[in-house]
């Protein structure tokens, strides 16, 4: 308010001057000396309003993929807190997995003339779609997780995020640590299962990540003891998806096995107890939301679930946010932003995750990943 004040002050001060000079210069020039006054005036008019409505309350919409899963639960309540200490208003969004709800998410967002959009899309062949939308009606968005990508997989928006593909190498060097460790290279009862989502951008780097590092860490693992199975990120079919290899292998006694997120190796960790293989396998998570639950309901012994790679949801929630509003400011901001990580353990991830994990940086200078020792 003190700012249109002065704005408005300055116009006045503008308008007398041209005035008293009108009174020195001929009709012609009195006439386009006080028009331009006018225009001044107006012009501050304007920019004292815009001023004012950018720091109205307002509302930012946080649309999710799958709304009802832990990770974008917690996702969505740290950028709803980031939100309303910008003094706005947070609307989170479920768009169950499909892309009419998801659409018309993003619709009713532009109808209710949000400030801007954080979002993870359910499926990332709609994301020009997504993003024109926005563009038209002058809506800023920015990607949580998924990246909104065009067909030659080029980011079209800001993008907030893992380094999938280091987070990978952290689970497949603790996995080939404790492969060596426990003699399973040699055996030929153990074997190794990636259970990947080869249909979105951000996970297919973890099972590469994971797949690289655990080869290379263990040389002498026959690659015919390795197998993938592909899921939607859901526990039902994590779960599915395992059965389905442990089924057809009955040769494999003694798995490992890892995936491209949390509720996929939780799935494999039911696949493998209703197997009853579970006592002698190793299961190790992304994310670690639901490897706490495992460890605090069973403890380290009553579970396969032995470690799992803990990247803090409440960082990118938060971090979406704050790109968000850059992006709203007209800042120029990264393209690609991620977060860290680090494997925990039923011996650390208390420690660990009770301190979280805090810090922003561009991808381009992703830090190391910590490892805690199998």
């Amino acid at each position: 308010m003190k700012k249109m004040k002065r704005t408005a002050a300055f116009a006045a001060a503008a308008l007398l001057t041209a005035t008293a000079l009108a009174g020195c210069s001929s009709s012609d020039t009195s006439a386009t000396t006080a028009a331009a006054a006018a225009d001044t005036t107006a012009a501050a008019a304007d920019t004292a309003a815009a001023d004012a409505g950018s720091s109205e309350k307002g509302v930012i919409y946080g649309i999710y993929k799958a709304g009802d899963q832990t990770w974008f639960i917690d996702e969505g309540a740290a950028a709803q807190k980031k939100v309303e200490e910008n003094g706005d208003e947070f609307i989170f969004v479920d768009a169950k997995m499909s892309p009419e709800e998801y659409l018309k998410a993003i619709d009713n967002a532009i109808a209710n003339q949000a400030k801007g959009i954080v979002t993870c899309i359910p499926d990332q062949t709609m994301s020009q779609a997504a993003v024109d939308k926005c563009k038209e009606a002058g809506m800023p968005i920015v990607a949580a997780d998924d990246a909104l990508q065009n067909d030659a997989g080029e980011k079209i928006a800001p993008w907030v995020g893992i380094n999938a593909y280091v987070i990978g190498q952290a689970n497949g060097d603790w996995l080939a640590a404790y492969a060596k460790d426990n003699g399973l290279v040699e055996d030929e009862t153990s074997g190794l299962l990636i259970l990947t989502m080869d249909t979105v951008s951000s996970c297919v780097p973890r099972a590469e990540g994971e797949y690289d590092n655990f080869t290379a860490g263990c040389p002498d693992f026959p690659t015919e003891r390795i197998f993938k199975a592909d899921y939607d990120g859901t526990t039902d079919k994590g779960n599915t998806a395992a059965t389905s290899v442990i089924t057809a292998h009955p040769e494999i006694k003694k798995w490992m096995v890892t995936g491209a997120n949390e509720e996929g190796t939780i799935g494999a960790v039911r696949a493998l107890e209703s197997a009853g293989l579970d006592a002698d396998a190793c299961v190790v998570g992304l994310g670690a939301y639901m490897a706490k639950d495992e460890w605090n309901n069973k403890g380290a012994d009553g579970t396969c679930m032995k470690a799992a790679t803990y990247f803090s949801s409440d960082s990118v929630g938060t971090g979406s946010v704050e790109v968000l509003y850059d992006v709203i400011a007209g800042k120029d901001v990264p393209q690609e932003t991620a977060v860290d990580a680090v494997v925990v353990t039923p011996e650390n991830y208390k420690e660990v995750m009770g301190k979280g994990l805090e810090g922003l940086h561009a991808l381009r200078s992703v830090g190391a990943v910590y490892m805690a020792s199998p």
